[in-house]
């Protein structure tokens, strides 16, 4: 089983880990998009007004700027690690055992506007570029993904639970993979998106799959490692699942 997450905005600083080396990283094919990715989101912190403007910054986020202008030569830390937020603070990756730990380098992918995706124990910097964002003189991050990423993915051979958000799942659809809602519900029945429970629960949904010691290879398994761990779940057809908050 894998299970991709969506990266965060937010970001954790500093690192142990040594300059980004992209020949490290999950499916080095991504690489020259990477390397293009990389160099233009450099180059584009030279200019202070346009980089607001392209990575929708506002006054108090100029230190983003820094950030990817020090892209190649920052100190890097585990993905896992670097991206922060209600999703990674739900998942809580300092309190698993040893064996969690290890399952989650196993089993866990994150999704990247600028990477494509990375495994969770790949080491990378901080950096900002959205799944939205579009870098001047350059096609959308979808156009610059497509042909590349989705093909990658696929080729997992693995029973996959995708809990990417939809502008991270447009950059590389995967075939066949498992996909969740989480829905709040009102004593009258009604549901309704809620961003933040949203992340939170994607965040506990992946930490109950690299505890878990069942063997997840189809939806139905997975709907009840997740009833047990007592969330309310609905399966949606073939490839989605409803997780019910109230």
């Amino acid at each position: 089983m894998r299970v991709i997450l969506p990266p965060s905005e937010t970001k954790s600083d500093g690192g142990k880990g040594a300059p980004l080396d992209l020949d490290t990283l999950v499916f080095p094919e991504l690489n020259p998009v990477r390397k293009q990715l990389g160099d233009a989101l450099v180059a584009l912190a030279a200019d202070l007004d346009a980089s607001r403007l392209a990575l929708g910054l506002g006054r108090t986020q100029l230190a983003e700027v820094d950030r990817n202008a020090e892209l190649w030569v920052s100190p890097t830390r585990p993905a896992i690690e670097r991206y922060t937020g209600v999703l990674y603070d739900a998942f809580d990756y300092s309190s698993l055992t040893r064996a969690g730990k290890a399952k989650t380098a196993d089993r866990v992918m994150i999704g990247s506007a600028l990477f494509g995706v990375v495994g969770a124990s790949d080491l990378i910097p901080a950096y900002r570029l959205s799944g939205g964002s579009k870098l001047p003189g350059m096609k959308t991050l979808a156009a610059q993904w497509k042909g590349s990423l989705s093909p990658c993915l696929d080729a997992v051979d693995d029973f996959v639970v995708d809990l990417r958000s939809g502008i991270y799942h447009q950059l590389g659809p995967i075939r066949g993979a498992v996909t969740a809602t989480v829905v709040t519900e009102q004593p009258d029945g009604s549901r309704s998106v809620v961003s933040h429970f949203n992340k939170h629960h994607k965040g506990l949904i992946a930490r109950e799959l690299v505890r878990t010691r069942r063997t997840v290879r189809d939806i139905n398994v997975l709907a009840a490692v997740l009833s047990d761990a007592g969330q309310r779940i609905e399966i949606d057809g073939p490839d989605r699942i409803v997780v019910i908050t109230q």
